[in-house]
């Protein structure tokens, strides 16, 4: 029994959180979105994306006050076009990304915590090209419970991606504002404004922004990569079918998105989120115009000890 107790306070850590007593273990989603134009009339008819996510995280606790934690997520891309683009332009994209999260969580004397972990990522369209679809990165997060409704953590992760360094400064969130409003979240990639409209059903606003490249290794685009970058508001709503399980519904804008291939050779100097150094990259392609979006999601999610 302790040591289960252990291993839920380690996924209080480091988990994206349903509510402040619950944590997602396992979500299933998928993404559909309507037909756009692409900027400027530049190729003929519309582009449509869809994609889906797996995340399933495992942690294992070694001692008392450490946890071995482990995250892997999975993402998949799909665009395809009315037309045909011109030869050297990737039509369709099917991008698969495999993001693993791994290290250690020490714990440590009021309510402080230490997050040290590998986050290597693979990011390939599936038609070869092996390891040089591999990438390096990390996360590093310092953490304090400052009460029962307020936790803050500071951090960074890095990742070097085709376009070259990344580094994106972190702040871990989870504020329970009254009994039925809370916020919590990892900025700037994901967070959630939340209402628990009641024991079963909460509603709110999310946010998820997150910059990928991706190897492509298909003969027609060989020595490319594509970089993926979008930003997506929404409202979603949140609601118990089982115990453990919960389905959730979201619908809203994505802003900034693009698909911008580039050879393999155009790179920066070094990049952050809304900064970016040393960008003298040539362009390939055009980018469609931003769009709605509506995302469903099955999750899995355990509740945690008071």
């Amino acid at each position: 029994m302790k040591r289960i107790i252990l291993l839920l306070s380690a996924m209080f850590l480091v988990l994206p959180q349903q509510a402040q007593n619950r944590l997602d273990i396992l979500t299933l989603s998928g993404r559909f979105t309507p037909p756009q134009s692409y900027e400027n009339a530049t190729y003929p008819g519309t582009a449509q994306e869809s994609g889906s996510f797996v995340g399933i995280t495992v942690p294992v606790p070694i001692t008392k006050n450490t946890i071995f934690y482990n995250s892997l997520n999975y993402f998949y891309f799909h665009v395809s076009n009315e037309a045909s683009l011109p030869d050297g332009i990737i039509d369709p994209v099917n991008l698969h990304g495999f993001i693993l999260r791994t290290g250690l969580v020490q714990n440590f004397s009021e309510g402080r915590s230490l997050q040290l972990l590998l986050a290597p990522r693979f990011m390939t369209d599936a038609r070869g090209g092996g390891m040089d679809n591999f990438q390096f990165g990390g996360l590093a997060m310092y953490q304090k419970v400052f009460s029962s409704r307020f936790t803050l953590g500071l951090g960074a992760m890095f990742n070097t991606d085709f376009f070259g360094p990344y580094l994106v400064p972190l702040v871990n969130l989870d504020w329970k504002i009254t009994d039925r409003f809370s916020i919590s979240g990892m900025l700037p990639i994901y967070a959630k404004i939340k209402y628990q409209a009641s024991e079963r059903f909460q509603l709110g606003i999310s946010h998820f922004g997150l910059t990928t490249t991706f190897g492509l290794n298909d003969p027609d685009y060989a020595d490319d990569y594509l970089e993926r970058q979008s930003i997506d508001l929404a409202l979603f709503g949140n609601y118990n079918i089982a115990r453990n399980l919960y389905v959730e519904a979201r619908i809203g804008q994505s802003m900034g998105r693009c698909y911008r291939q580039y050879g393999m050779d155009q790179k920066v100097s070094f990049a952050m989120p809304l900064a970016t150094f040393g960008d003298n990259r040539v362009l390939k392609n055009a980018e469609f115009e931003d769009g709605m979006f509506a995302e469903l999601r099955l999750i899995y999610s355990i509740e945690i000890p008071e």
